[in-house]
């Protein structure tokens, strides 16, 4: 049993790689810098002896940040480490991105941080096996007038034996109004192009009275 426990760790850390410099950042970079485009993708990310889900931003000039997936799901808190990035909005010339990574959807707090600090898109990758998050990005966008891009994953995995994993595909844009722009299938592999427009998110304004932001009432919220 120790040196079972021994050898995964050692899978774990081995497989991991550097933020900055790995080599998945490499090919990211390289592919970025072709293709003239801001890409947002997942990575395990190795600092020290310690191993974080997360997630890069890198564009054509280059690697722009990373952030550290702050709610761990089931079984990846025996493997990651809790995130300790702050919820960071990336300007990346024609947009401000934010991100988050598959459970963060969960918690309201994820989504409306960033939008408070002037997100207009967050890009959300994800290997999604709870049902509820689809639907549940339509709210996310209302509740902050943003865009959300879930890039989910298909197919099945078992990582431990006898405990398969169905990853449940819908990958989808969603603007601010709630509606869906697209959604992709529970199981096929898909590409696909969104045209957006920005100012969407930009104007809080429900109505000449009501802006979504301003109304909140930080006066009556407990927030602890």
């Amino acid at each position: 049993m120790i040196l079972s426990k021994f050898l995964s760790g050692c899978l774990r850390i081995f497989a991991a790689q550097s933020a900055s410099d790995g080599m998945t950042t490499q090919a990211l970079l390289a592919l970025a810098k072709n293709i003239h485009s801001v890409i947002v993708a997942g990575i395990a990310e190795r600092e020290g002896d310690a191993v974080y889900n997360s997630a890069l931003i890198v564009g054509p000039n280059g690697y722009i940040g990373r952030y550290r997936k702050a709610h761990l799901f089931d079984t990846e808190k025996g493997i990651f480490q809790p995130g300790n990035t702050p919820l960071e909005v990336f300007d990346v010339g024609f947009a401000r991105v934010g991100i988050m990574i598959c459970f963060d959807w969960r918690f309201p707090e994820t989504a409306r941080t960033l939008a408070l600090k002037g997100a207009d898109i967050i890009a959300h990758p994800a290997n999604l096996v709870l049902e509820h998050c689809p639907q549940a990005m339509i709210t996310r966008c209302l509740e902050n007038g943003i865009f959300i891009a879930t890039a989910d994953r298909v197919g099945c995995e078992e990582r431990i034996p006898g405990h398969p994993l169905k990853f449940m595909g819908q990958s989808q844009v969603i603007n601010p109004l709630g509606e869906v722009l697209y959604r992709a299938s529970l199981d096929r592999e898909e590409t696909h192009v969104v045209e957006i427009d920005i100012e969407l998110a930009r104007n809080k304004f429900l109505n000449p009275n009501n802006h979504i932001f301003q109304d909140r009432r930080e006066d009556l919220y407990r927030l602890k």
